[in-house]
């Protein structure tokens, strides 16, 4: 065999003839190692499977199979509903988060489910001790499963051998970023090349017809908010899940980027206790905070927002204050500033609301984000109820885009917003002129608007300022 030396990138794995300081293709200096690669060994081996595999009849589409009871059910409704039903036993799913989001600890959670069910786990990890380990399932679980397998190596061989050993169901993999192939030295681990090549080790043996096994992959986040290494790695696998959420706070979000199973954005969420992640099945009263009519605010409006396939109703919050400087406070941690400023504008000027002297701040109960424009209505309200301090009803909604001339917009799945506030028991919710269609509900009365003035009259009747 002969071989010739080459020079791989290991940022992005490109291949080049020569060292260069700098990749042509991703920019970065000093980062080409020296290889030795066989000639021919990639048409040798096709070949050799060519021939291997000659005799073997290509299955028609119809003819192939569907693996029965093909979904793992872990028990956690939340992480069940992003996964699309349950876990499918033949699959590779990768998860990540910043640090200390609670990617281990979910996936510790998952393990734990499905070792209750009666299916062996291994567990394997390159970042902690088997002691640190058990020392966290002690703390978050109720009880340790004899189902579950500790390995803390960071050999990716080694990993391979305990599968097999342990005849696995389900492996975890924390994090994919820590493991080597002996075959790839003297690549480290996380080099581009030995996580594709571990990653694709996995996936054989998760797609293995003989043995089908649920592969499950901690990815670590780099600091662009991205799995760390080769987009190749989101390509390969099944699922790709995001946990989001920042480390202070109590809320964590869990969507589905990628998922070949099930819906893509589908979303769930967890709230980080002492005990682990604990699943909130029902956003709509964990987003809004819960009054009696007597009680109402100003400074508060409902609206409903669309998260996956769900509707789950929201409490947007408003503080306006008098202004002491040149350039009033526009503050937001849940939204973007630029839409803040927009719709504050439109405010001024279509609603005839001055703000040129006061300071707006506006967040949301429970820090949820807001993405979709079902919401500006309810913000531009919340605001309005501030200035003027007159408290909403804490029965009434506000389901609406509002346009620059100050005309509310129609949104989509409006029919599952309003049946989930028929749901919560409010009693009105308003939307765009003709935003809705005609659609069965026991006590929620619908009011179409034209534009935020219209709006505005039936809201704050009398003329209040």
């Amino acid at each position: 065999m002969k071989t010739k030396t080459v020079y791989i990138c290991s940022s992005c794995g490109y291949k080049s003839p020569k060292w260069a300081g700098k990749c042509t293709s991703c920019g970065e200096w000093n980062t080409f190692e020296e290889r030795e690669e066989v000639k021919g060994t990639k048409s040798q081996g096709a070949a050799k499977a060519m021939s291997k595999n000659s005799h073997q009849p290509i299955p028609r589409l119809s003819e192939v199979e569907i693996l029965g009871d093909e979904r793992l059910f872990t028990g956690i409704s939340e992480f069940d509903r992003v996964m699309g039903g349950g876990i499918v036993r033949d699959s590779v799913t990768i998860i990540t988060s910043p640090p200390g989001g609670g990617k281990s600890t979910l996936s510790l959670m998952v393990a734990s489910q499905l070792a209750k069910e009666g299916k062996r786990v291994l567990y394997a990890s390159g970042e902690e001790s088997d002691s640190q380990i058990k020392s966290r399932a002690d703390r978050i679980l109720e009880h340790v499963e004899d189902n579950i397998w500790i390995l803390a190596d960071t050999s990716m061989d080694r990993v391979l051998e305990a599968i097999l050993e342990v005849d696995a169901d389900f492996i975890i993999l924390d994090s994919i970023q820590t493991f080597a192939l002996a075959e790839f030295y003297p690549s480290r681990a996380g080099n581009p090349t030995q996580t594709m090549e571990c990653a694709q080790t996995l996936v054989q043996c998760a797609k293995n017809k003989a043995r089908p096994r649920a592969v499950f992959m901690i990815g670590q986040m780099n600091k662009n908010d991205e799995i760390a290494g080769l987009r190749a790695l989101e390509h390969l696998v099944d699922a790709v899940l995001v946990l989001e959420g920042e480390g202070g706070e109590e809320l964590r979000s869990l969507t589905a980027t990628k998922n070949r199973f099930g819906s893509t954005g589908e979303m769930g969420f967890f709230a980080m206790t002492e005990k682990g992640l604990a699943s909130i099945d029902n956003p709509s009263e964990y987003f809004m905070t819960k009054r009696k009519k007597e009680d109402a605010v100003s400074g508060s409006a409902i609206t409903v927002l669309r998260e996956g396939s769900r509707a789950v109703v929201a409490e947007i919050e408003s503080l306006v204050s008098n202004s002491f400087t040149p350039y009033p406070s526009r503050i937001s941690e849940n939204m973007k500033k630029d839409t803040l400023n927009t719709l504050l504008s439109v405010l001024e000027q279509r609603g005839g609301i001055k703000l040129y002297d006061k300071n707006v701040v506006v967040k949301t109960t429970g820090g949820l984000y807001l993405k979709e424009q079902a919401a500006n209505l309810a913000v531009l309200m919340s605001i309005v109820s501030g200035v003027r301090d007159l408290p909403l009803p804490s029965d009434w909604a506000f389901i609406a885009d509002v346009g620059l001339t100050g005309e509310l917009k129609k949104i989509p799945t409006i029919e599952g917003r309003l049946r989930e506030l028929d749901r919560m028991g409010f009693t009105k919710a308003f939307v765009a002129a003709e935003g809705a269609k005609k659609v069965k509900l026991d006590n929620l009365e619908v009011v179409e608007c034209k534009n935020l003035t219209h709006l505005m009259e039936k809201v704050f009747p009398c003329g209040k300022k």
